[in-house]
């Protein structure tokens, strides 16, 4: 394992870091975390930026969609997850029904997560038809990465998890929606479950850091859920999902070990007793 990763000279990841690991070609790693044990392992190991997702939906409360997670709570998990990192660039994402159709809303969401948090930067999905939200955000000098492709919080539109923008008229939206959320200064673009060439295309077509999960090898960086790559998660296996380990398994069988030793009266032993 290499200890002396190219992003790891930096003492601290920013937003202005990010750009400059762009501009030299240096890729951007990224992952999911929503507590404050596993935050530290990860900044520890020397991830670049920490996400704390809306996927806490899925992966900490048992939801199907992302949509039922509330701001309150995120809040909860990014405080959890700033207390442990001293270097990795922390992001949250604004949920569902706190930037959509009202940029004040947005903007009161968005100070209420860096405030109570201690949060480097929000995440925001959509094109277009939020740009207002993101704008006003920024206005208030709140650093915002932007989401295109297949948007979680969109489910119910899309209708299923397939991959996005593989027609030309949607593929021409999501360029001229990246250009658009690179014009009012979103620092850094998600590209979710896209075609590759569509990922590269895009990290080509903009100044800003592309981030890709599903998006191809032709991005600036790639994201995943750390309960997926970890395999702590076991149902959700997408073609772009990479698992790392098995820890379902791992944790499992020392579960098991442990009942065991608790029921054949081998836990405590001697060594374990005062």
């Amino acid at each position: 394992m290499n200890d002396n990763l190219g992003s790891q000279r930096y003492t601290k990841i920013t937003t202005h870091v990010l750009q400059e690991m762009k501009l030299k070609d240096e890729k951007i790693a990224m992952l999911t975390a929503y507590d404050y044990s596993m935050a530290g392992i990860l900044d520890a190991a020397g991830i670049d930026v920490i996400l704390v997702g809306d996927s806490a939906s899925n992966v900490m409360a048992g939801y199907t969609t992302t949509l039922p997670i509330t701001l309150d709570e995120m809040i909860y998990h990014a405080s959890s997850v700033v207390r442990a990192v001293q270097r990795a660039l922390v992001v949250v994402d604004l949920p569902f029904g706190t930037y959509q159709g009202n940029s004040k809303k947005a903007l009161a969401s968005a100070i209420r997560i860096m405030k109570e948090s201690g949060a480097d930067a929000i995440k925001i999905e959509g094109g277009k038809e939020i740009i207002d939200s993101v704008e006003r955000i920024l206005s208030a000098g709140i650093p915002v990465m932007g989401h295109l492709g297949l948007t979680p919080q969109s489910i119910h539109k899309f209708g299923t998890y397939v991959v996005r923008a593989k027609e030309e008229a949607e593929a021409n939206k999501l360029k001229d929606d990246a250009q658009l959320l690179e014009k009012a200064g979103c620092f850094a673009i998600v590209l979710e479950k896209i075609p590759a060439t569509l990922g590269a295309e895009v990290t080509q077509l903009v100044k800003c850091p592309i981030i890709g999960i599903g998006a191809g090898s032709g991005v600036d960086g790639q994201v995943l859920v750390l309960h997926d790559m970890l395999g702590i998660t076991t149902k959700f296996s997408p073609r772009f999902l990479r698992r790392y380990h098995n820890l379902y398994e791992e944790i499992k069988g020392a579960v098991q070990t442990y009942i065991e030793d608790v029921k054949n009266l081998d836990f405590p032993n001697a060594r374990e007793q005062y």
